[in-house]
């Protein structure tokens, strides 16, 4: 195939973030014809459709997203070179860029940057929240550093990066005072039949909890699932059902939420990783993020 034209792929990308070629052509103070014409040159000379066509809407395929992730890395750099040469800027901020999936601890990410963050006052630090599966995209693109996970890269992945365990939590229970629950029965059978709030089904913890429920004979009514776990503290915080966030948060998510930790399970913890290009494990910055989170969770 021809090197890329990227002349093509910024009307490709422009019409992919507006999601019609008019408006594309709107933005771009050109005429449709030749957003259109550009966009059959580009997609003739790659081989294949980038868009699904509904009407007058375009909707990126499987292969067109993945072009869209590339030529938002480019026209970012672009604008920032951009914005580089305008202000004459000799000595620019470096950018570190840490993407925090849903299922981590917003406080918990907090306490694993603070002081890195402090120390480091010639870094920018740009987060970036999304779901796993996202996150660990941008990593193959370089568009993210580091991420915080609560499970490592699957088996077989082939992602250039690396996962690198940063330590485990257990789990304990919280309820807020209008939960229904039997205060009278000891922890954790008062669980059962009560309304429980649980992590989404691509958290890494919600099967080993799942397993931890079935072994003590704990069937409780599930009320709700969440991918983000504030979320889900949020809704814990109105009474809605028991929750359970990491042992090493517990004092955070009572003060904060105005709920009371029931109960502990020790058999299960939650174990916390940080993913990032290979090239990148051991840089200082991330060598003093991994530090410092090691030292917390121990």
């Amino acid at each position: 195939m021809s090197p890329v034209n990227y002349h093509h792929l910024y009307y490709f990308y422009v019409v992919a973030r507006e999601g019609s070629i008019a408006s594309a052509a709107s933005v771009i103070h050109v005429t449709a014809q030749t957003i259109s014409g550009q966009l059959a040159t580009f997609e003739s000379n790659i081989g294949y459709p980038l868009f699904d066509r509904v009407g007058k809407r375009l909707h990126l395929n499987s292969r067109g997203k993945r072009v869209y992730q590339h030529a938002e890395v480019i026209f970012e750099k672009g604008r920032e070179l951009a914005k580089v040469l305008r202000d004459n800027d000799d000595v620019p901020a470096s950018e570190f860029v840490i993407g925090v999936t849903d299922a981590i601890p917003k406080v918990l990410a907090f306490d694993f940057l603070d002081n890195v963050i402090r120390s480091s006052p010639d870094t920018r630090f740009i987060f970036r929240e999304g779901s796993f599966d996202s996150l660990v995209s941008d990593i193959a693109i370089n568009r993210v550093d580091l991420v915080l996970a609560d499970h490592g890269l699957p088996p077989g992945s082939n992602v250039n990066a690396t996962s690198l365990f940063l330590g485990e939590s257990e789990l304990s229970f919280f309820a807020a005072k209008r939960t229904p629950l039997d205060d009278t029965v000891p922890f954790p059978a008062c669980l059962h039949n009560a309304p429980l709030l649980l992590p989404g089904s691509k958290s890494g913890i919600v099967q080993a909890l799942k397993a931890w429920l079935d072994s003590h004979g704990i069937y409780p009514h599930i009320v709700a699932e969440f991918d983000d776990s504030a979320l889900l503290k949020l809704f814990g915080r109105e009474g809605f059902g028991v929750f359970c966030a990491p042992s090493s948060i517990s004092a955070h998510v009572e003060s904060q939420y105005g709920v009371a930790c029931i109960g502990e399970a020790r058999e299960v913890t939650e174990r916390y990783f940080a993913l990032c290009g290979r090239s990148m494990q051991n840089t200082p910055l991330l060598q003093r993020i991994v530090s410092q989170a090691k030292a917390l969770l121990q």
